[in-house]
């Protein structure tokens, strides 16, 4: 009975200690908190912020549930902006596709203007939009896709494409033979939007690093008369190689058929000469044989003759005929 009584008055005076100990521990995991590498950030008790940002990877420490940790990535963010359908100055309707990169260097700043990365965004997308708009309703469209020196006379083997870009960049086809001038050029059109978009972002506790247009297309009611113009073109241009094409294939048969006919008519040549230092080279021994005999050349000769007659026409011959004369001979 004693030992019951010692167990429950020593769970009694343990029990309170447990306790103490687990508010503790809860305690100390509120005190502290640790600012990742590549963040930064603000402390603020009951909404306001308390103290400088934390801007160094690290273990720190707060006023368990009275304090509260804001964390903002330091490292570049992107921002993509929606593509606008904007007229340029020279009323062509295009879809302009931007994109930038910013990062927070004031988080205190940032934490009361913009609270979060998605409002910052959202701040973005009406200051950086506004900007694209003005600058692109300000310049010519051959401004924003050429740069400034641009060269509108490419080398002869580049001839083709003198043909293709007049067709992108004029589609109301009043100066399609004659190559558009750059006085600005797509950089520096960049540029200004950028310069433009700086002067109105250091107010939120915000840097703009760059800005870019990543792409430019016309609408589609234009884009599908630019796309015809463009098939139509490399029509020409195909119609023109192949014209070049047949001209020069004539051009190489006729000089073969020239050096064949020359082939010919030199071996024809040289195979007479050749025949007739033949026939005469045989005419010689022909008559040297024959000479030596010149009844045998007869004989010879009257075989000859008739072998030549045998089967093509009839003759009749007397007995007295010149061709049986060696006949007679030899029966005598």
């Amino acid at each position: 009975m004693n030992a019951q009584k010692l167990i429950t008055v020593d769970q009694k005076k343990v029990l309170p200690i447990i306790i103490i100990l687990a508010l503790l521990i809860v305690v100390a995991s509120g005190s502290f908190f640790v600012v990742q590498e590549g963040y930064q950030a603000i402390v603020t008790q009951f909404g306001r912020p308390v103290g400088e940002p934390y801007k160094e990877a690290g273990l720190y420490f707060k006023i368990p549930f009275i304090q509260e940790v804001h964390n903002f990535d330091k490292r570049l963010l992107k921002w993509d902006g929606k593509p606008n359908e904007i007229p340029t100055r020279d009323k062509k309707f295009i879809w302009v596709y931007t994109t930038a990169r910013w990062r927070i260097v004031d988080p205190l700043l940032f934490l009361q203007t913009m609270a979060t990365e998605a409002g910052a965004i959202t701040r973005l997308d009406d200051i950086l939009n506004a900007v694209i708009r003005d600058q692109v309703s300000n310049n010519l469209l051959v401004e924003l896709v050429r740069s400034a020196d641009w060269n509108p006379s490419p080398p002869p083997e580049l001839s083709e494409l003198r043909a293709i870009t007049p067709a992108v960049i004029s589609v109301s086809g009043d100066d399609m033979n004659e190559p558009a001038t750059v006085s600005v050029g797509r950089a520096t059109i960049t540029r200004r939007m950028l310069e433009e978009a700086r002067k109105l972002i250091p107010q939120y506790g915000i840097e703009l690093i760059d800005m870019q247009i990543k792409r430019i297309n016309f609408i589609d009611t234009v884009l599908n008369r630019v796309y015809e113009r463009m098939i139509s073109e490399r029509k020409r241009i195909a119609s023109q190689y192949r014209s070049e094409g047949e001209g020069e294939s004539k051009r190489v048969l006729g000089t073969m058929e020239k050096e064949l006919a020359r082939i010919r008519s030199d071996a024809y040549r040289r195979s007479q000469e050749i025949r007739g230092a033949a026939d005469g080279q045989a005419n010689i021994i022909f008559g040297t044989a024959f000479g030596k005999d010149p009844e045998f050349y007869s004989l010879f000769r009257s075989l000859e003759m008739m072998g030549a007659q045998q089967g093509k026409t009839d003759y009749i011959f007397s007995t007295d005929s010149e061709f049986f004369r060696y006949l007679k001979d030899s029966s005598r």
